[in-house]
């Protein structure tokens, strides 16, 4: 059984990693980069150069998997093909789709070529580099960040970016840039409760960040963006970067003729997170649309597309050994936001379906305690 992984992110790596030698099953990992990128701590590296990446080949020895570092150009899953950058096309006999998501710009006029992301490395370089230039003593222009979106992402980003203000401002005498935090809905972090919500809205203002809550990006400039309030007032911002982090959607790269494809581009999946009307095609982490228990669409988070991925490195071993597959129940343990340092809010599940909500430093402990069960799962 000839089986491709496509990406090596959470869902893709973790499934490589679950994986051991079978007779009968040949894999192989095809991933553009030589290193797997911890993408919920990209907002560390934007802010503070931090290291945030492990090489893939030490990871996947004993596996029984191969890697391929190219990129993948597109998918046929009709002629069960793999066309990759260079040209080249692999076959395959089952597939597994681990390609994640792009930036959703939503055609706001100007975002999408004047903004910056925070998907990849290459990203949050930019933004670094971006923060030691505003502070170098020749910079002339505009100093102040806009940051697009107020979920995950742009919350950790923009407490990082103020506490590097912080020391950089002391360090060469600068005052703070300005950094603000825009977001179309009526609150930040719509994933919290209000409790523990509040009390990161709180340490934001604590930094001095300016929280635009219920203010829309309409169009964006090289040095400026234009929100809108819900009573349909407009403003203009002006800004020497502009971030986006304010939605994603699935990576448009895979085709076939009796493909579903739900919200976000997400392909639907059956029970074993297989592409409904391709059995042998699965979709994992951010691509695919697997529901949960009460048929809602699972989150597209690292904690969801681990769980996926693991469950289908031992499917594949399954798959091979002629073994019924073990269906997928998705499980959210918890959810911890890090609001810069040792600081940090979330929640943990407990028994019962009950949660315990927790801020402060032991929220930080176990916001690394996640992270390092996963370091531990892919070893």
């Amino acid at each position: 059984m000839k089986t491709l992984i496509l990406g090596a992110g959470y869902a893709g790596l973790a499934a490589a990693t679950k994986m051991k030698p079978t007779p009968g099953l040949e894999a192989l990992l095809v991933e553009q980069n030589a290193y797997h990128t911890f993408e919920t701590r990209l907002h560390e590296a934007a802010a503070h150069n931090t290291p945030v990446t492990l090489p893939l080949a030490p990871l996947l020895r004993g596996t029984g998997v191969h890697l391929e570092q190219a990129q993948v150009e597109n998918v046929d899953v009709d002629a069960k093909e793999v066309t990759l950058k260079d040209g080249r096309v692999l076959t395959y006999d089952t597939l597994v789709v681990g390609l994640g998501s792009v930036t959703n710009f939503y055609r706001i006029p100007g975002l999408a070529e004047n903004a910056a992301e925070l998907k990849q490395l290459s990203d949050a370089d930019e933004i670094f580099n971006f923060v030691n230039r505003a502070y170098s003593s020749d910079y002339a222009g505009n100093r102040d960040i806009v940051v697009g979106g107020a979920g995950l992402t742009g919350v950790e980003l923009v407490t990082e970016l103020a506490q590097r203000a912080e020391v950089l401002s002391r360090e060469r005498g600068l005052p703070p840039f300005q950094i603000y935090l825009v977001e179309a809905g009526p609150k930040i972090l719509p994933v919290l409760d209000d409790a523990l919500r509040q009390k990161a809205e709180n340490t934001l203002r604590e930094y001095g960040i300016h929280i635009l809550v219920g203010h829309r990006l309409m169009s964006a400039t090289a040095d400026s963006v234009t929100v809108q309030t819900q009573g349909g007032e407009q403003k203009v911002i002006p800004a020497g970067k502009i971030i986006w982090t304010g939605g994603i959607q699935a990576r448009d790269i895979v085709r076939g003729e009796r493909l579903e494809k739900g919200p976000g581009g997400r392909i639907a999946v059956d029970e074993f997170l297989r592409a409904k009307n391709y059995p042998d095609v699965f979709v994992i982490g951010d691509m695919g649309l697997a529901l949960n228990q009460d048929g809602k669409p699972v989150p597209t988070t690292a904690q969801h597309a681990g769980q996926q991925g693991r469950l289908t490195g031992k499917n594949l071993i399954r798959l091979a050994k002629g073994e019924e597959l073990q269906p997928y129940e998705p499980t959210t343990l918890g959810e911890f936001v890090s609001l810069g340092g040792l600081m940090a809010v979330g929640w943990m599940k407990l028994p019962w379906n009950q949660k315990l909500a927790i801020t402060g430093g032991l929220a930080h402990v176990m916001k690394r305690a996640s992270e390092w069960r996963w370091r531990v799962s892919i070893d």
